[in-house]
């Protein structure tokens, strides 16, 4: 069975098309009008395995909040709407994602009750000319609570010792944490097809 979603989010602020197949490739068309942000998407399409579709229009003039987080919320419920009623996979997901002098621990239930911690050091306001590094928090926040799942990102060591953290390295390596962990989350388990991974009988 294919695990496929399609979402678009319009509001007067926004316009987005997410298009999601979770037992893709990792091949991925983004583009959103902020060029970091485009290059993380990429991260969780390559890492995580998945074939994305993302086309955003936002208001930049104003700035970049409302088209990273309407971005990342369109994202989560794409991600929520192709696994379906989750029955069969593995449901947790973990990964430890090492980045030159930088260490990201990132973990996943697809609980269906949204929870998201987030720990980042502080780092420098922006990366690029557009994507404030402040937004990194807010995505996870975001993309997990439309995706209705337990989000843990701990980045664990952000520079050397004595040194000041690389905010590319600190936040790229926390996406391809992300990644790596819903790659686990999201497989397919072979001990248990058909079966939904909870007691409950319901995710």
């Amino acid at each position: 069975m294919s695990r496929t979603a399609r979402v678009e989010r319009i509001t007067k602020e926004t316009k987005v098309l997410v298009e999601i197949e979770l037992d893709g490739t990792g091949k991925a068309d983004v583009e959103t009008g902020v060029g970091f942000y485009d290059h993380m998407l990429h991260q969780i399409a390559r890492h995580g395995g998945f074939d994305l579709t993302v086309h955003t229009v936002g208001d930049l003039e104003i700035d970049a909040h409302h088209t990273m987080e309407d971005t990342a919320l369109a994202l989560g419920a794409a991600f929520d709407q192709a696994l379906g009623d989750k029955a069969g996979i593995r449901r947790y997901g973990s990964a430890t994602v090492p980045m030159d002098e930088v260490l990201v621990r990132a973990a996943v239930d697809l609980s269906g009750r949204p929870y998201v911690l987030h720990d980042e050091p502080p780092l420098a306001p922006y990366i690029g000319p557009v994507y404030p590094t402040s937004m990194t928090r807010h995505i996870w926040e975001s993309f997990g609570q439309a995706a209705r799942m337990t989000l843990h990102v701990d980045v664990l060591r952000a520079a050397r010792p004595g040194g000041h953290p690389d905010a590319h390295h600190v936040v790229e390596a926390q996406f391809k944490a992300v990644a790596r962990a819903l790659r686990e989350a999201t497989a397919i388990d072979p001990r248990a097809a058909g079966v939904v991974p909870s007691t409950k009988g319901a995710l």
